[in-house]
């Protein structure tokens, strides 16, 4: 395949020099280099490199591909919020959201995997008497804990706690951390960590 013929357009222009600077960007922020964003998007890593470098027109078909690798669309990877959905479903059934699921655990993500955010949302599930211990996140990490069924203990540092049904507890996610499941039952609560 000739990147020049079938992957540059001066027609179905999206704005090249605005999306040079957002691939480079967004390229970095993920850590990838041109060859690993080649190998996820199936653009050439000659075709990458020149539309990083303001050099080349992509059509919307190369735009698309990029963007999905990034787990975007077109709209969010040139900026331009008015074309993004207005609304994104997690559905319950979706396999790529599940962070964990074994016999003691199960965690499922319920904010978009794609998102740079500041805020991620979980849904977990513990077995009877299991525990979740994580060590510490980076710095000013919080985690907010609410229980809808089940007794759990959560302990941050030298400090724990007991919840029931309906309790929530905010607590440092920057020290070491468990939640446990206390009961004889399964546990469920929602998480939401906050990066500052």
């Amino acid at each position: 395949m000739n990147d020049r013929t079938t992957e540059v357009s001066s027609s179905g222009d999206v704005g090249s020099q605005g999306l040079s600077s957002r691939v480079v960007e967004l390229r970095k922020r993920r850590g990838l280099t041109l060859e690993q964003l080649a190998a996820a998007s199936g653009v050439s890593r000659s075709m990458l490199s020149q539309i990083e470098r303001g050099r080349a027109n992509p059509t919307l078909a190369v735009t698309l591909r990029i963007a999905r690798a990034f787990g975007l669309n077109i709209g969010e990877l040139v900026d331009q919020p008015w074309a993004a959905p207005r609304i994104e479903v997690v559905r319950s059934d979706d396999a790529n959201q599940l962070f964990r699921d074994d016999r003691e655990c199960r965690i499922r993500t319920l904010s978009p995997l794609h998102r740079e955010k500041h805020v991620e949302f979980y849904e977990i599930r513990l077995a009877p008497l299991a525990r979740l211990h994580s060590a510490p996140h980076f710095e000013g990490t919080r985690e907010l804990l609410t229980i809808t069924e089940g007794q759990a203990v959560v302990q941050s540092g030298d400090q724990r706690c007991e919840l029931g049904p309906g309790d929530s507890a905010h607590y440092h996610a920057d020290l070491e951390h468990t939640i446990e499941n206390l009961g004889s039952t399964e546990l469920v609560c929602f998480l939401v960590v906050t990066y500052q």
